[in-house]
């Protein structure tokens, strides 16, 4: 990889991966064993989880995806970028990639497509580890907004026609960072490598559209969980104590998905991969080996 941050603590063979619709998706593959698929988090890529990849790549084949549009995946302004569209993508990814007995591993809403993959190829998914699950939003990016004051100014921007277009142009490291950094509670802030690596993405052409469409569909989102019913797999949803979303929010997903477990963690914010890595660490060890133990 071109400009590869030193902070980076994990290496794989790249794969760029053409789906039916003619867009490409990166891949980052890596590890032994059977499969695990690793969705990101809203408006991230695959190195936001530079410090989980190793971790999952000792007991399994990574497969970490760039979401389309995200990262180093294409982008197209003619694709409504929406929760049915992502989903199906990672459908159309998965039967390239031909695998089978998979673990799906997902934080925001890479954990609601997660969740929305298994209830729709249940014969393929062996289990799901969904990570501060997004799919309770009643307004434009209400999740983010909930981060802190300086995020609900800005996304409240972004929300408006033709003003938010402007807005978002003028996007840059130290307001992405604050946004950002509402989104953990454990540490101060997100690392300054992550930021810059995630403000030089959103200047790709085409971005802007990306990051204001996927926004503005947050209605796909709260419909999400009218599918969770269709999971057969065993599910864990993990949240940190200070998630943005609410107690009866993540009681609401638990009680809407079939044979699932609910763990907190503690003095924890919404990107716990970056946040608190080592206590999801502990808490995904204990659930992948026990689903380990009984298959």
């Amino acid at each position: 990889m071109e400009n590869t941050p030193k902070d980076l603590r994990f290496n794989g063979e790249e794969l760029l991966i053409k789906l039916n619709d003619g867009e490409t998706v990166r891949v980052i593959k890596t590890g032994k064993g059977e499969p695990l698929v690793l969705i990101h988090t809203i408006r991230t890529q695959i190195e936001f989880f530079s410090e989980m990849i190793p971790f999952y790549a000792k007991n399994y084949t990574v497969y970490a995806v760039d979401l389309p549009g995200h990262g180093q995946s294409s982008i197209n302004k003619n694709i409504n970028y929406d929760e049915p569209y992502f989903r199906k993508s990672i459908i159309d990814l998965i039967a390239k990639l031909g695998l089978e007995n998979i673990t799906l591993v997902g934080e925001s809403i890479g954990a609601t497509l997660s969740l929305t993959v298994a209830a729709s190829i249940p014969e393929k998914i062996k289990q799901v580890i969904a990570v501060n699950t997004y799919d309770y939003e009643t307004r434009y990016a209400d999740g983010i907004r909930r981060g802190n004051f300086i995020a609900n100014i800005m996304l409240w921007n972004y929300s408006l026609p033709v003003h938010g277009a402007i807005f978002s142009a003028f996007e840059n490291s130290f307001f992405l960072g604050l946004v950002m950094n509402g989104g953990v509670t454990h540490i101060k802030k997100l690392p300054s490598w992550l930021v810059k690596l995630f403000n030089k993405t959103g200047h790709k052409p085409g971005y802007h559209y990306l990051g204001r469409n996927v926004l503005s569909n947050w209605h796909s989102w709260a419909k999400a969980p009218e599918h969770y019913s269709q999971i057969k797999s065993t599910v864990t949803l993990i949240y940190g104590e200070s998630d943005w979303s609410r107690s009866d929010e993540r009681i609401q997903t638990l009680n809407k998905v079939p044979n699932a477990k609910l763990e907190t963690i503690a003095k924890s914010g919404h990107f716990l991969s970056v946040d608190n890595p080592d206590a999801l660490k502990q808490v995904v060890s204990k659930h992948l080996m026990a689903t380990s133990l009984t298959s």
